[in-house]
């Protein structure tokens, strides 16, 4: 497919890609191309080789592993994102699976053009060591919560968190259905019935995909947030502070929950 203006304007927005001069930009599009996918296809298996950065145009990607009889979902990925950066940088083969779950359309950026334009471009070079070192912080914060939490309690925190980016409201509708849910938290499907359960009483409400909370204080205390486990905490306590001083313009929903 031939690339659009937009497309071509919505990439130049992701922030490594922002910190790259024309030319450099220039010279890794050269090489790039947009491909359109059904909804279901597989778009990496865990092992393969990786010659393309994968950017998110349109749609929606799931990343996920498996071992033995296991499978699991990793990321669930929407526009605009990358994916499989680290392999690209490094030229090593890829460590996740990659599946459209939608109709998507994907940008896929030649990986020898962007350790080229590394090499011959420091500011761009150190613009991705900033994206990796970002996408690192947020795997921290992940184990972090999946290690130091009980079940209960990352449902809580997960929660809160989507109320948070859906503006602060006493109800909300969860982004993925439950089985992908249960699996980026950590735990099985029952056992994500059993912890909804558990937070009856701390008010929470579920009605298929929607979620209502009529104790938001008594969930929060259960959740107990952290700045150093949740991005969206520290990003608003941040906000909170500074509020009498100056407009921050912070991204609330950090896709890579730094």
């Amino acid at each position: 497919m031939t690339l659009k203006p937009t497309d071509i304007v919505r990439t130049r927005e992701l922030a490594f890609f922002r910190a790259a001069s024309d030319e450099t930009f220039d010279r890794v599009m050269s090489g790039a191309f947009l491909q359109r996918f059904p909804s279901g296809t597989t778009l990496l298996l865990e092992g393969d080789s990786v010659d393309f950065l994968y950017v998110l145009l349109d749609g929606s990607v799931e990343l996920g592993a498996g071992w033995k009889s296991k499978d699991t979902t990793l990321a669930i990925l929407r526009p605009v994102s990358t994916f499989i950066l680290a392999a690209v940088v490094l030229e090593s083969d890829a460590l996740m699976s990659a599946v459209t779950l939608e109709r998507s359309e994907i940008l896929m950026v030649p990986g020898e053009s962007i350790r080229r334009a590394m090499s011959d471009d420091p500011v761009f070079g150190f613009a991705i060591s900033e994206e990796l070192a970002g996408c690192y912080r947020g795997l921290v914060r992940s184990i972090k919560n999946h290690k130091l939490r009980d079940s209960t309690e990352r449902l809580a925190n997960y929660l809160m968190t989507q109320r948070a980016r859906q503006g602060e409201t006493d109800e909300i509708t969860l982004p993925h259905e439950k089985r992908v849910l249960a699996a980026l938290l950590g735990m099985s499907p029952e056992n994500l019935s059993r912890a909804f359960a558990k937070l009856s009483a701390q008010g929470v409400a579920v009605d298929g995909a929607l979620v209502r909370f009529s104790k938001v204080q008594a969930l929060e205390r259960l959740a107990r947030p952290s700045p150093l486990i949740d991005n969206h905490f520290a990003q608003s306590r941040s906000q909170l502070g500074k509020a009498n001083t100056e407009r921050q313009q912070g991204v609330l929903n950090d896709p890579q929950n730094r």
